[in-house]
């Protein structure tokens, strides 16, 4: 027999799928969502992370549409 997956277990294997990035040691991170989904957010609370100058402008650039 096997193991169904409960609804949320669910879509959390097709977020999983579909943005593989916002996720840290198997849980969400909701700063990386947000940044992903294109929300402006503050990125002071990093930890253990590369960091730059212009380094949120650059998630806002990769959510750009190709023209």
């Amino acid at each position: 027999m096997k193991n169904s997956l409960s609804p949320q277990q669910e879509k959390l294997e097709q977020l999983k799928q579909l943005l593989p990035e916002v996720f840290t040691e198997g849980r969400v991170d909701w700063e990386k969502l947000k940044l992903s989904l294109g929300e402006d957010i503050n990125i002071k609370n990093e930890r253990y992370v590369l960091n730059w100058a212009g380094k949120s402008n650059a998630y806002k650039v990769l959510q750009e549409p190709d023209i």
